[in-house]
């Protein structure tokens, strides 16, 4: 019977904290339009998110992508739900994985170990969509600028993805994140 209390309180836990979460996808396209301004202007933000190298950064625009917009959403809400931040889910799924089975084809070799990250950016508990965009790009919680790089195609691969899909979630209360962000800049390649 104990157990029975446990699991129906831990259903119940669950059920409230995902009634909880709220998409924001005026957020996402705010983040979008953000992370374009900043990659074709970046002389403009120079002091502001302490950019340095300005003559690696790629100065072409993302394209918004449907399908990779819903996996960024999905991946968002998912950790958000499940109070987990991490580009692996608990079952050991990566970003590749979810950009696959969404019908956004990859090379097949990116595709061989199941964890795999190629094209994921994340950022948690920031007050909105374009704070978390601007807090990775800085990059005070990455050392090594990993998500600079990505978000501003600062190297020969990253200078190589062009589609984009951003998800931004709140979760009002929760712990130990109240927001989480997601980014997906990924290419086809055969």
């Amino acid at each position: 019977m104990k157990y029975f209390i446990l699991a129906f309180t831990l259903f119940v836990a669950q059920l409230t904290l995902a009634q909880r979460v709220k998409v924001d996808r005026h957020q996402a396209k705010e983040a979008f339009d953000l992370l374009n301004k900043i990659r074709t202007n970046p002389e403009r933000y120079k002091k502001e998110l302490k950019l340095f190298n300005l003559h690696k950064i790629t100065r072409t625009k993302l394209n918004w992508n449907k399908q990779l917009a819903e996996v960024a959403e999905y991946r968002a809400k998912d950790m958000a739900k499940r109070s987990y931040f991490d580009h692996v889910s608990p079952e050991g799924y990566g970003p590749n994985y979810f950009i696959e089975e969404a019908g956004y084809e990859l090379n097949q070799s990116w595709l061989k170990k199941r964890s795999a990250n190629n094209f994921e950016s994340i950022a948690a508990n920031r007050a909105s969509a374009t704070d978390a965009i601007k807090a990775l790009i800085i990059g005070k919680e990455a050392p090594g600028y990993h998500h600079r790089t990505h978000l501003l195609g600062m190297d020969r691969w990253n200078a190589s993805l062009y589609d984009i899909g951003i998800g931004y979630v709140k979760c009002k209360g929760a712990k130990p994140y109240e927001s989480y962000l997601v980014v997906i800049i990924a290419k086809h390649d055969w």
